[in-house]
């Protein structure tokens, strides 16, 4: 359901952060742009939070905006110029076919990737050596794809061989190929503002006339990636994040939740919540270089 219902556009598709919208094509049978909006809503295991992050939507395409700049590759972002009511927050697209594939891009040994690695050493069938940590940096950054799953559902980590039956050969080594050079690129730039990208997940569309394969949805988020403070990072201890881990640390062991049942998440308390919103302005500021 819409959260922003006043726009009065045909609702596409409303996911656990973005809901989209369809705008009118420019002439008659063509493919209209689409109006991205990114909500204040958290998600965390796979399920959307009771509470929302103020500011959270906004800073998130703000800082995606910066990051398609610095990046300099083909990108989905049309216009800025969107509806006041969304103004900061909602970007206009170009029209693309989805690649039903996360591409995921890890550096650093820690999450899913190290739950797995416990387990037999390898993540997404890449082996590792043995004897690494959680939060061990990786001898060179590995790509760990993803199936995107329905709302509600849980994505599910995949080899390379499992993705390649979904998108075939060639634009699977395009996908990787791409994935891990725009992951190196941006893990400069971090280390350059004191911060560690330790992973981070991309999004590819393909243009209809001809399948050239753009970066789309957000990109190098609190959301989609795990950020640390480079000047304490130190594998095997305290990891200081400024990504929705946070969130996910809190429910995991203070909350009371157990992940393994079926209830839902409990609501965030107050401080949690603004504990977030800071850690998702810290982010933004130390990135940018600029106060939000």
């Amino acid at each position: 359901m819409s959260q922003y219902a006043e726009l009065d556009l045909p609702l596409i598709h409303a996911g656990k952060v973005r809901e989209l919208y369809q705008l009118p094509a420019a002439e008659e049978g063509a493919r209209g742009p689409i109006l991205m909006v990114a909500t204040d809503n958290i998600s965390a295991f796979d399920f959307v939070l009771a509470n929302r992050i103020p500011d959270k939507g906004a800073i998130l395409t703000q800082l995606s905006l910066w990051w398609f700049e610095q990046l300099g590759v083909p990108h989905h972002v049309i216009s800025t110029d969107v509806p006041t009511s969304v103004a900061g927050r909602a970007v206009v697209c170009e029209p693309l076919d989805m690649v039903p594939v996360e591409c995921v891009a890890r550096g650093y040994l820690t999450g899913s990737g190290w739950l797995e690695y416990q387990q037999n050493q390898e993540v997404c069938g890449v082996p590792l050596p043995a004897g690494l940590l959680d939060g061990s940096r990786l001898d060179e950054a590995i790509f760990t794809p993803a199936t995107k799953a329905a709302l509600g559902e849980h994505d599910e980590n995949v080899d390379f061989e499992t993705m390649v039956q979904t998108t075939g050969d060639e634009l699977g080594q395009e996908l990787r190929e791409r994935t891990l050079s725009l992951y190196r690129r941006a893990e400069e730039i971090s280390r350059e503002r004191g911060l560690i990208l330790a992973d981070t997940k991309f999004e590819f569309g393909q243009r209809s006339n001809g399948g050239e394969l753009i970066l789309a949805d957000e990109v190098l988020t609190p959301d989609s990636s795990r950020l640390w403070e480079a000047s304490t990072w130190a594998p095997g201890e305290n990891l200081q994040s400024f990504d929705k881990q946070f969130v996910r640390n809190w429910l995991l062991h203070e909350s009371g939740w157990d992940r393994g049942s079926s209830d839902t998440p409990p609501a965030l308390p107050d401080k949690i919540v603004e504990a977030t919103r800071q850690r998702y302005v810290d982010a933004y500021e130390r990135l940018t270089g600029t106060r939000w």
